[in-house]
């Protein structure tokens, strides 16, 4: 099968967040299960700054964005050594500092930019003689590729045979942009509907992906229930309701090969579930890295994120006075919304030796942090998988973590009789909820070595690993190719669900999935 897999980053080309490491790994997983895989992203400007060949192609793809022409210059490369990935330059929209936006603003042209390299796709494809079966989506920067086949591309030859899979990785992020660009974006104005690519009078590229995508999926299972519900979907749950039988969860996985404490080269001393004595090893360079002054009893907890409000900084923020109080110290690695920053950025001088943080995003820091913490805080407000737990799991540090999402569905309450979990979980997006559970995991910590011990073994032992999923993966994709092309039916507002009620959904599991 030939997949072409888009995405707006890529790890370790560009990375603003999970998205990238799941674009990074799953074609891998895929190109290993023996389909003829490629990607294809925007030319950043910081893809330069990997150090892999990338090398000009010599084809241009030439878009009308509005009344102007604009080109685009292919270039690739290879992902690992073994996937092709092609990547759409074009200085004015892409020789910038940062992907989507700056000092807290998106960029004002961000409309022009996505809809330039979501036609560009389409070209490139041609340009490069690559006729593809499946074309990947993922969020709403690329969400105008299925509007364009169903509209512009309906009756071009070249993709008779093709079919889309569009992946929700976050509701919150959507594209939604002023309606008079669409005549910008060359999209007829019959698409502009409440059927369409309407949302509260804007021109949503995220809308755009749900209605005219042959297959949906989500990151988690949890996530595909929740997004069809008003608390979680941000207000597109009627659309996705509407779409329930072409919506699947299928989770995440985290990439072994570069997340495993056994093997990886950037912490002090590696180590395995047979030998856990360099975790010990990783926590004491850990602590004089970041120049804390503890006690080896001492449980150090982290938090290594996105600083917004999504990911429920708030009640870490909240929690930092009790922690302290608790006896623990305290790490925080990742970088967002100023307001954020710069309470981390204090958090030293409030608490010297006992709080430390790093603001800005530091692959190498991040890997040493997961080695060589203890516990990882994760209470997001709304998660739609989540790959810091998996991350944390494998290296054995204990994740506390809010019962939403995929941190629902990748963490087991850890019970002290039965020494069977891998966690720490809450139910409400509280305080007081949040900080029972750190309160519980510190005194499990800190007066029954034996018990933490086997919490640590229970999580390293889990296997989230992408093969499971890609072939999940692979099974959508045979049935999206067995699918039509049809328009899309009007929707209907269907009432909202609760989610203890059942979901008519179809899990991959139940697919006849192809070796």
């Amino acid at each position: 099968m030939k997949i072409l897999f888009v995405s707006s980053e890529v790890y370790p080309y560009a990375k603003t967040g999970g998205l990238a490491d799941v674009a990074g790994s799953l074609p891998l997983a895929l190109k290993n299960l023996g389909h003829d895989v490629r990607i294809i992203m925007p030319a950043h400007k910081i893809i330069y700054a990997y150090g892999s060949e990338i090398k000009q192609t010599g084809r241009k793809v030439n878009i009308p964005v509005g009344d102007a022409n604009k080109t685009g210059r292919l270039y690739e490369g290879k992902l690992d050594n073994q996937v092709p990935i092609y990547f759409v330059g074009n200085d004015e929209y892409f020789n910038r500092v940062k992907l989507y936006g700056e000092h807290g603003r998106d960029y004002a042209d961000n409309a022009a930019r996505f809809t330039f390299f979501n036609r560009a796709v389409l070209e490139a494809c041609k340009a490069l003689s690559f006729q593809p079966d499946i074309i990947h989506c993922n969020d709403w920067q690329t969400g105008l590729i299925p509007a364009y086949l169903k509209s512009l591309y309906r009756s071009a030859p070249f993709f008779s045979r093709t079919r889309t899979l569009f992946t929700i990785h976050n509701m919150g992020y959507q594209g939604n942009f002023n309606q008079h660009f669409l005549p910008q974006a060359h999209l007829p104005w019959s698409l502009y509907t409440p059927d369409g690519v309407e949302f509260y009078g804007k021109f949503s590229f995220l809308k755009s992906g749900l209605i005219f995508s042959d297959i949906l999926t989500t990151v988690s299972q949890s996530y595909s229930k929740e997004i069809r519900t008003s608390e979680y979907g941000f207000s597109m749950d009627g659309v996705l309701r509407h779409r329930s039988k072409d919506l699947y969860g299928i989770l995440n996985g985290a990439d072994y090969s570069y997340w495993d404490p056994s093997t990886n080269p950037w912490i002090k001393k590696n180590y395995s579930p047979k030998n856990l004595q360099g975790k010990q090893e990783c926590r004491e360079d850990l602590v004089s890295r970041m120049k804390l002054k503890v006690k080896p009893e001492t449980p150090v907890l982290c938090f290594i994120s996105r600083l917004c409000h999504q990911k429920g900084v708030r009640l870490v923020m909240q929690g930092i006075q009790d922690i302290m109080k608790m006896g623990a110290a305290f790490v925080a690695l990742g970088e967002g919304d100023s307001e954020y920053q710069e309470f981390f950025r204090q958090l030293p001088k409030r608490f010297p030796g006992r709080c430390a943080s790093h603001i800005g995003y530091d692959e190498s820091l991040a890997h040493k942090t997961f080695a060589g913490g203890d516990m990882l805080l994760i209470p997001s407000q709304y998660e739609p998988c989540g790959l810091t737990q998996l991350y944390g799991l494998k290296y054995g540090t204990v994740p506390i973590v809010r019962a939403v999402g995929g941190l629902q569905d990748t963490v087991q309450r850890f019970s002290s009789s039965s020494k069977k979990g891998t966690g720490f979980k809450f139910k409400g997006f509280k305080f007081n909820s949040f900080n029972h559970s750190i309160q519980r995991a510190i005194n499990i910590y800190k007066k029954d070595e034996t018990i933490w011990r086997q919490l640590v073994l229970n999580g390293m032992s889990r296997d989230y690993s992408w093969r499971r999923s890609a072939r999940k993966y692979v099974g959508l994709y045979h049935k999206a190719l067995r699918s039509t092309k049809p328009k899309p039916s009007p929707i209907r507002q269907l009432p909202a669900r609760n989610l203890n009620q059942e979901f008519d959904l179809i899990e991959p599991d139940s697919l006849a999935l192809a070796p």
